[in-house]
Parts: C-alpha cells; sequence; structure tokens
C-alpha cells in the first residue's frame, strides 16, 4: 500500500468511527508520516471510507443514513425559500450516525436565512468557512457565513448536528457540476428523495 493510500485509510477510519471532517482528518492522520508528506485527495479519501463502511459498518450505516437524510430533508422544507441543496457525506451516501449535515442555501440577502431562524424561534451558533471558490466556481473574498444547529433524530435517539452554509445566488446556477466520475456534489430536496427511494428499493 502506497503512503497516500495508507494515510487515506487511516483518515478514513477517523472520519467514520470519529465523525471527523475530511481536511482534519488527513491532516491527523499523516502525522505519523512526517511535517512534509503529501496528502491523498478526497475522492481518495472518500474511496477508502467507502471501503471501511463496506468492512466495518455495512450492517448499520444504511439506516443511520437514511436517519440523517431525514433531518436534512426537515430543514430543507423548513428553508426552502434559500434553494437549499444538500452536500457533503449524507448526499453522497457515506455518512453516519457521527456525520453533521452540510446544508447550502443560496440567497439574495446573506443575513435572510439567519433572520428566518430567528424568526421561527431557533437556537443557532454563527461560523464561516475561509474565502474561497462557492458552488458555482466564483471566488469569494469574504468567508462564507455557516449556521449551525442543533436538530434531534428520533430515529437515531440523538442529537444531530446541521450546518447551514449560505452562499450568494448566483452561485446556484453552477452548483450542480459533477465531479470527475460525473457525480453531482450536491442535490435538492427532490434529487434527495429520489436518492432515498433508490436506496430503500
Amino acid at each position: 500500500m502506497t503512503q497516500l493510500l495508507e494515510i487515506a485509510a487511516a483518515a478514513a477510519r477517523l472520519i467514520v468511527d470519529e465523525g471527523m471532517e475530511y481536511d482534519q482528518a488527513k491532516r491527523r492522520a499523516a502525522r505519523d508520516f512526517g511535517a512534509r508528506v503529501e496528502l491523498p485527495d478526497s475522492a481518495t479519501v472518500e474511496a477508502a471510507v467507502r471501503e471501511h463502511i463496506a468492512i466495518f459498518c455495512a450492517d448499520t450505516q444504511p439506516a443511520e443514513l437514511r436517519a440523517l437524510r431525514e433531518v436534512a430533508l426537515l430543514w430543507m422544507e423548513r428553508l426552502a425559500e434559500f434553494h437549499p441543496h444538500l452536500a457533503g457525506a449524507a448526499w453522497r451516501g457515506t455518512a453516519t450516525r457521527l456525520s453533521a449535515l452540510r446544508i447550502e442555501l443560496y440567497a439574495d440577502d446573506g443575513k435572510a436565512p439567519e433572520i428566518a431562524l430567528i424568526n421561527a424561534g431557533v437556537d443557532y451558533d454563527v461560523d464561516s468557512l475561509p474565502a474561497g471558490h462557492g458552488p458555482g466556481g466564483r471566488h469569494r473574498r469574504e468567508p462564507i457565513p455557516v449556521l449551525t444547529v442543533a436538530s434531534r433524530s428520533a430515529e437515531l435517539n440523538d442529537i444531530v448536528t446541521v450546518h447551514l452554509i449560505i452562499h450568494d445566488l448566483d452561485d446556484l446556477r453552477g452548483a450542480l457540476k459533477p465531479d470527475a466520475d460525473g457525480q453531482s456534489w450536491r442535490g435538492d430536496a427532490a434529487a434527495l428523495q429520489a436518492r432515498m427511494a433508490g436506496a430503500a428499493a
């Protein structure tokens, strides 16, 4: 096994077993290999995550994934005016009960989703992602706002962390560009329901 694959496998264990995000898991997994080691790309890590799930979590992960997607649908329905799209592990099918949900919102007014949560009496935390390229490929000079809420899942009997990531409405046009394998990085509520129906069939 090459060093990159070893790091990817170690990162996969951290992602599945501890609920780490990809970037954090890659850096943690690489520590044992030295400061200047090359990190695997996210596609390599995702493949390792799928392999880890197939070996160690095949009997529990599908139900956990469905429960997380049900929570995602609930929030996507609540925030439908902001064109919500599910991204991350829950969309790609690699989430477990420890995974946080990533729901991307698109709004002309970046404060509008926050106001909607306030009006609904929802408690939330405010954070941000570094400036960079949005889903549509447009460069953002300012940090990307993130609102984080806690949502209980009856199926999991646990609290699910939901990150609401707020993008400019113009980013929506390029949001569905596929990855190198032709798979989408995110999907709206209808696409998520279709994916859930396919998994249940």
